[in-house]
């Protein structure tokens, strides 16, 4: 499962790496939270466009402006876990709280807890065996 948030403190981290200014990006006033299933070989993580929709759709208000069409990828691993991809987004993949990027086209394993951070204010916790 794939629990998705606006989180407020992802976003004051943002800022003040100093990319953008409140005044510029406002944090959306309503943020309800979604759970998205975890479902197949790869859970695209991005924006709706008109070559198509990802799974994790963030374009869904509150759209979030940072995020690129194709943001990062998450790949079924055989040990039932998963790889997160940034194929080269370009306001990068930062895991866990930091704002070190991970590596474009590297995989990265992730799994519960982890939280995968996109764009100006998104964050995706993983979770296991949470029903929808």
């Amino acid at each position: 499962m794939a629990v998705v948030n606006a989180d407020r403190d992802y976003y004051r981290t943002m800022l003040a790496e100093g990319q953008r200014t409140e005044a510029e990006l406002p944090f959306p006033p309503y943020c309800p939270e979604r759970r998205i299933p975890l479902v197949g070989r790869e859970v695209r993580i991005g924006r709706r466009s008109s070559t198509g929709t990802p799974e994790i759709d963030l374009r869904e208000p509150p759209e979030d402006p940072g995020v690129s069409k194709t943001h990062a990828v998450l790949m079924a691993a055989p040990d039932g876990g998963w790889r997160l991809v940034d194929p080269g987004s370009t306001n990068r993949t930062c895991l866990n709280g930091t704002t070190v990027p991970i590596p474009f086209n590297v995989e990265v394993p992730v799994g519960d807890g982890d939280r995968i951070h996109v764009g100006a204010w998104t964050t995706i916790t993983l979770r296991r065996g949470e029903a929808t």
